[in-house]
């Protein structure tokens, strides 16, 4: 209970802090389904309390973030277009679908381009891609073409990329979605959004459907039907349990997740995600290619020995790495613009900036996914 409770908290000062960025960016309409998800999980972690004087406070603290919420909706209609824009959303509401927020998208990103992970490559081509590429083969075998991914382990590892490199390498169209987009469009109707998501989706030869922390989105279901929450995960079911494996316009259906353990179990069942890989920390050759990425197109001094700063970065995340490779550019940087001659990003530049990123996974959150692993199978 206690462990659930800190990863309730946990999402909620995450949904938080993204909704009061964007409110201080001016942009209410991302900000308010944000602050509207965080006082849902502020409230829940108000229920679980024991304390009634702490309950009441954090009772309060929710109601002050839908407060907020409407303040977001009402400053989006009296923005510049606001009212405009308000028109189409009431027109949207009425019945056709929307269009706004279903963005289709062809990347261009292949596997090639990710730095290391043949392991995870090798899975996801073997469930995913093969059968794509190869359905009369699928056929022959019995192979499912199409299904649900879940791509889940500790942030900053690549798992956007991956899912664009599916799409990219089966030539599919991808719909990237955060839970947000979901939850925000009409109140009380987020599974109709669902429902238009997927059919939209159906309309395209290939498609893939990538739903970045999905877990916020089919979190664990309580015992209480009151929330939005209880109606949309059953509805994602749905659809999941409504692939046409066998037909030439098969879906993709990908998640991607830094908390597994905050799934709904019956997500993670044969027929929704029938595949779960884990998409590690990036081993020796992966840091390599990310110094190469982040560093190979900057101004480098010979001195800089690549090979030497993959020793010196175990643990560290792609996103790590390349916070190390912004920091080792913004000294001789800084130097020049207050006067002094531009010089080549040197050795002690680079080491002096691996000293100041600390890895933002630890051993004990790595530990924790392979714990949750051996749980599911």
């Amino acid at each position: 209970m206690a462990e659930r409770m800190a990863t309730t908290f946990a999402t909620f000062q995450r949904l938080k802090d993204k909704g009061i960025a964007a409110l201080k960016q001016g942009d209410y309409v991302a900000a308010r389904p944000y602050l509207i998800q965080a006082a849902e999980c502020m409230i829940e972690i108000a229920e679980s309390g024991k304390d009634a004087q702490q309950r009441a406070e954090q009772e309060a603290y929710a109601r002050e973030l839908l407060e907020l919420a409407k303040d977001c909706d009402r400053r989006a209609r009296l923005a510049p277009g606001g009212p405009a824009r308000a028109r189409a959303r009431d027109a949207e509401e009425a019945g056709p679908a929307p269009t706004d927020w279903i963005i289709r998208e062809k990347p261009n990103v292949r596997f090639s381009d990710i730095a290391g992970l043949e392991d995870v490559k090798e899975e996801i081509f073997l469930k995913m891609i093969y059968p794509f590429r190869r359905p009369e083969l699928a056929q022959h075998y019995g192979i499912d073409v199409g299904g649900g991914l879940l791509l889940y382990g500790p942030p900053g590892t690549g798992k956007t990329m991956i899912a664009k490199a599916v799409a990219c390498e089966v030539d599919a169209t991808i719909f990237v979605i955060s839970p947000a987009q979901v939850m925000s469009k009409w109140v009380g109707e987020a599974e109709q959004n669902v429902r238009k998501l997927f059919s939209a989706a159906r309309e395209e030869p290939k498609s893939v459907i990538f739903i970045d922390e999905i877990e916020a989105l089919v979190p664990a279901r309580r015992s209480s039907d009151s929330t939005v929450m209880q109606r949309v995960v059953p509805q994602i079911l749905q659809e999941l349990e409504g692939f046409d494996r066998n037909a030439s316009r098969a879906l993709l259906f990908l998640g991607a997740t830094n908390e597994p353990w905050s799934l709904d179990r019956a997500v993670l069942r044969p027929g929704r995600f029938d595949a779960k890989v884990f998409v590690p920390l990036p081993d020796p050759a992966a840091r390599f290619k990310l110094f190469e990425m982040y560093l190979g197109n900057r101004p480098l001094d010979d001195d800089v020995n690549l090979a030497e700063l993959v020793d010196q970065t175990d643990g560290y995340s792609g996103a790590d790495i390349k916070a190390v490779g912004g920091r080792a550019a913004s000294r001789p940087f800084l130097e020049s613009v207050g006067g002094a001659e531009p010089r080549k990003i040197n050795r002690a530049d680079v080491l002096a900036a691996i000293d100041a990123v600390v890895p933002s996974v630890t051993p004990k959150d790595c530990k924790k996914y392979e714990e949750w692993a051996a749980t599911v199978g």
